[in-house]
């Protein structure tokens, strides 16, 4: 049986659930209004049962990454270590969301492309790994935005991803902007 550790950390958009292991690894990060999807990927991903220790805390690396990283310095999280889950390609995925720098967006057509998927299809399976993705900021799936520039579906919702985007410079803050029918910025080809 795997041994896991419940923390809860706050947030300045709402409390979150980490779960970790021994070592520090992050297995999951979700906000606590999404219980439920952390523990259904929780089972999902671990082939193991888990026994999930709760009000433990949270190891001091990554709850003062992400700390750091709410205070405007967006490079703390990028070495917090993350237990390596899922299938091959949601590993693929996953590992290409982490090269996504902060305040950069791409598609998810152009994540396809990036991972050699020739097929425009292909960006369905994307986002499908991508919506599966077990811990949130950390690997940044929310940087993955609709061709047009819309956001599409967020876990955390898609005000947290607006948000999100909006801390890390990928979009201007709500209050900054003129016309907010005029659209979101175009993504960028990113070569990472």
């Amino acid at each position: 049986m795997l041994k896991l550790q419940l923390s809860r950390l706050a947030s300045p958009l709402g409390e979150l659930l980490l779960v970790t292991d021994d070592t520090g690894a992050i297995h999951a990060l979700d906000f606590a209004d999404h219980r439920a999807r952390l523990h259904r990927l929780l089972r999902q991903l671990h082939e193991d049962p888990i026994e999930l220790a709760e009000g433990i805390v949270a190891p001091h690396a990554v709850a003062d990454a992400l700390r750091r990283y709410f205070e405007g310095d967006l490079a703390a999280i990028d070495a917090l270590p993350v237990a390596t889950l899922g299938d091959a390609l949601q590993r693929k995925v996953w590992a290409a969301l982490r090269r996504i720098p902060a305040g950069r967006t791409t598609s998810y057509g152009e994540l396809a492309r990036h991972l050699g998927f020739d097929d425009p299809r292909a960006a369905i399976d994307i986002g499908a790994a991508n919506g599966s993705n077990p811990v949130s900021i950390v690997v940044p799936c929310h940087r993955v935005i609709g061709r047009n520039g819309q956001l599409k579906g967020y876990a955390g919702g898609v005000l947290r991803k607006q948000r999100l985007l909006e801390h890390e410079g990928a979009l201007p803050a709500a209050e900054a902007r003129v016309d907010e029918k005029a659209g979101w910025p175009e993504t960028m080809q990113l070569s990472f």
